[in-house]
Formats: C-alpha cells, structure tokens, sequence
C-alpha cells in the first residue's frame, strides 16, 4: 500500500513546472495529502541588483499563489512557500525532509546530456540528494492525468467523484 501524506511540487514557473503541477494535484487528491508548492529564488541578498530583494520574493509568492486554484486551498490544504537559496536543490531536499514529504514531484527540461553535464540539473540533483521519491516530469512528453475540468486562474478542479473511461 503506498501512504503519501504530503506531496512537494517545486516550481521555476515553467511549463514542465506547469506540467508537475498538475500531477502533484492528482496525486495528492488521490491519497488524500496535502500539497506543498515550493519555488526557490536566487539569492539576490547577497549580488547587487536593481530590484528591492524583498520586492522580488513578494512578487514570487504572489505568481506562486496565483497558480494555486480554490480547489487547492482547500480540499488539498496547499501551502505556497518560497524561499531564498544559492542552491535550489539542496534547498528543495532540506524543505522536504523538514516537512516530512512523501514524494517530490518536479518538473525537468530535459537537457541532453552534454548540457546537462555544462549546466547541470536541479532535478537531476533532487533525484540524487532527496532521502524520498522523486516524479520528475517533462512536457509535453507522455500524459496520463486528465483534468475533469478546468478552472478560472489556470488550475484545475478535481472533484471528488469521476467516473472512469474504459
């Protein structure tokens, strides 16, 4: 039997992020978890830059939370966070392990290897830092989570009840 009680989606805001999103809804609707969604800000405390810091990461929390819908709010109890790190994957693999998160989904570009080898990966050191499993999901690669159907704001509404298509 597989018990998920907290399910971690990490967003950078794009559309493999988007694509993470969506499956971390339906997993954490179907085992009843609660949803945590994590972007990770460079830390523009430490460079300078043209932009109040602390405006940039209100900013962030503000798109963070817009892409939550009322269903997550709600029946998923989500909880939007964002934080400043140097290292986004390390910061993804300390969030998890302090919050007690079941499963890490998150979304990869899919670099070949050759770039990845120059640029690295975050997801690709999530898999390897992270001490639960990690989803990583490409877009618009193979979808099996099929929205019941969409809401205002860009997420979706999963009710309770749907029938399945044989």
């Amino acid at each position: 039997m597989i018990v998920l009680k907290h399910v971690l989606v990490a967003t950078d805001f794009s559309p493999p992020s988007e694509a993470a999103l969506t499956y971390a809804r339906a997993l954490a609707k179907t085992f009843g978890a609660s949803l945590h969604v994590l972007h990770v800000a460079e830390n523009f405390f430490l460079r300078s830059t043209p932009s109040d810091p602390h405006a940039i990461v209100a900013a962030k929390m503000r798109t963070l939370t817009d892409r939550l819908a009322d269903f997550d709010r709600t029946v998923l109890r989500a909880r939007p966070v964002v934080q400043v790190a140097d290292s986004p994957a390390e910061a993804i693999v300390e969030y998890a392990q302090a919050e007690g998160v079941d499963l890490i989904v998150i979304g990869t570009h899919g670099r070949s290897a050759v770039s990845q080898l120059l640029v690295g990966s975050v997801a690709e050191r999530v898999v390897r830092l992270a001490s639960c499993p990690v989803l990583t999901v490409r877009r618009p690669e193979h979808e099996f989570v099929i929205p019941d159907s969409p809401t205002p704001g860009g997420g979706h509404d999963f009710p309770q009840e749907h029938s399945r298509r044989d």
